[in-house]
């Protein structure tokens, strides 16, 4: 699904212009965005969370040359799913979880 898709998804949910569609599925984005570069986490229950993650410095190595390069110490950020997203996502591990069975 491509951002389009998703304005295209809102704008058919209601009685709203494509526009209207854009700047909610904007406003969305550019609040998920700016939470996550002051430090915040974004938690949506039923879906998940968002939060930044401290990466340290290390040595890494260009795969063209073999060359050691310093790597940066940065922040990157993550998504984690929630069980319910989870359970939606693969529902025949959800059912044998349910069930007390482990799936392999």
């Amino acid at each position: 699904m491509t951002k389009a898709d998703l304005v295209e998804k809102v704008t058919s949910l209601g009685d709203l212009t494509r526009r209207d569609g854009e700047v909610i599925v904007e406003t969305i984005f550019e609040s998920v965005i700016n939470a996550l570069q002051t430090g915040d986490k974004i938690e949506i229950r039923g879906f998940g969370s968002f939060r930044i993650r401290q990466r340290n410095p290390r040595i890494g190595r260009n795969p063209k040359t073999g060359e050691r390069v310093e790597v940066p110490a940065k922040r990157v950020p993550y998504f984690k799913p929630s069980k319910e997203l989870r359970d939606l996502v693969n529902p025949d591990e959800a059912k044998a979880a349910s069930k007390g069975e482990k799936t392999e």
